[in-house]
């Protein structure tokens, strides 16, 4: 009975990794719920966009393509830095110099002042590269933190981490913004820009238990000699190669390319969406604070649902719930109906990322995190880079009200590619253990 004993109870010193690993989570979901999708839109929309012929579709397009900048650079870059890191043991090193890009330009995002949007825009587009840098290796780490039986359930602590932390930072910043006199602040656009300073410092300090605590797993060495750089090229090569011949690969990052792009889409545009049909700023905040926590139990509520039926279908639930909710939202009228689709969105939000995760987690060999990831990476920043601009584009054209129809494509392709994977033991449904 001894060894069954030891089996379920890791070492202290891997707690310690998962832990500090799943606060890197806490920390960067701060600017992903802070900056990108409450303030920064909020701001770019009613303070910095404030400027002659400026109009609400333009603004949203403006938006959408900041965005599109920061994915695309990062897509084009991620796996051959994710092979360069891999080869160099070096994501942990990758990890800090992309948060601290990312929260230095989000800590300078005060200094663009009313109207000047063009400034404004560049520094979140910096500040978002630095972000999906900083996913970008910590979602490599994971494989080397966590064994492949409990991928599922550390990938769904770390979302949920994530929720409490940035769900909490939010609240203090959104107090701030409504009573920023208490703060000592002179009104609610210092208030916001105090709150971006607030978010990189919780970023950079969170980050850093990640850089102490977990130790990566040796690399494969590259074929032939050379510089750094170039054995991580010839490995980007080759890891290009190998993974055509591999099917289920394959499928799942094409279907995860498409409905990845929807669930970002709707995290970095819902407010923008919801401000130009005319709802209350104050109360989308309020919504987006009940998503942050609802979301909590329900990510780890998912790692469960992975870990007893497979997180393939786990997945296909959230993907089914995000394409009902893209037909519910045609018909948004009330903060009422805001509250109550931004609920469901935290129902599965967590869960289909977390879930994604770990299920490509268990499709690639453990050695190659940073460079399998690097091409997973690449794909989620590509569909970033898809779904704002199509939203944008089809606001201009049709107005912005039917414009989130338009991730119905990207839902639908996703589920029917992410069907099609044909799964092997070690990919189904992990096997239970006493």
């Amino acid at each position: 009975m001894g060894t069954p004993t030891r089996k379920k109870v890791a070492p202290a010193e891997d707690r310690r990794a998962v832990w500090s690993w799943a606060l890197i989570d806490w920390a960067n979901s701060a600017f992903a719920i802070v900056v990108m999708t409450a303030f920064f839109p909020i701001l770019f929309k009613d303070h910095w966009c404030e400027a002659p012929g400026m109009t609400p579709e333009r603004s949203t397009a403006y938006l959408g393509y900041a965005n599109t900048a920061a994915s695309l650079l990062i897509a084009l870059l991620a796996p051959l830095l994710g092979s360069i890191a891999d080869q160099g043991n070096g994501k942990r090193w990758f990890l800090l110099a992309f948060t601290l890009l990312g929260a230095a330009a989000t800590a300078l995002l005060p200094l663009a002042g009313k109207g000047e949007y063009v400034f404004a825009a560049v520094l979140f587009a910096v500040a978002a590269f630095g972000f999906s840098g900083n996913n970008l290796f910590s979602d490599a780490l994971l494989t080397d933190v966590a064994k492949p039986e409990r991928y599922d359930r550390v990938s769904a602590l770390g979302y949920a981490l994530g929720y409490v932390g940035s769900g909490a930072l939010f609240v203090a910043c959104t107090f701030a913004v409504r009573e920023p006199a208490r703060f000592g602040l002179g009104g609610p656009v210092a208030a916001a820009g105090a709150c971006f300073v607030a978010t990189a410092v919780w970023w950079l300090v969170f980050t850093l238990p990640a850089l102490i605590w977990v130790r990566e797993s040796p690399a494969v060495p590259a074929a032939g000699e050379g510089p750094l750089l170039t054995r991580g090229f010839w490995q980007f090569a080759a890891t290009f190669r190998e993974i055509r011949t591999q099917r289920p690969v394959l499928l799942f990052l094409g279907g995860y390319l498409l409905y990845i792009d929807g669930v970002n889409t709707v995290i970095k545009m819902a407010v923008d969406f919801g401000r130009a049909l005319g709802l209350d700023a104050a109360g989308m905040l309020l919504a987006l604070v009940v998503t942050q926590f609802v979301a909590f139990p329900a990510a780890i509520l998912f790692g469960r649902i992975g870990e007893r039926f497979g997180a393939r279908r786990g997945i296909m639930l959230g993907i089914a719930v995000y394409a009902a909710l893209c037909v519910f939202a045609t018909q948004l009228e009330t903060q009422r109906g805001f509250m109550a689709m931004a609920a469901v969105v935290g129902l599965v939000q967590g869960g289909v990322q977390s879930l994604s995760r770990s299920y490509f987690a268990r499709l690639i060999p453990a050695e190659k995190g940073g460079e399998y990831f690097g091409f997973y990476n690449m794909l989620g920043k590509f569909a970033a880079i898809i779904g704002p601009t199509l939203m944008g584009v089809t606001a201009l054209v049709s107005g912005t009200r039917f414009s989130i129809l338009s991730l119905l494509l990207l839902f639908g392709g996703g589920l029917w590619l992410l069907s099609r994977v044909e799964e092997s033991p070690r990919e189904s449904v992990p096997t239970p253990r006493a």
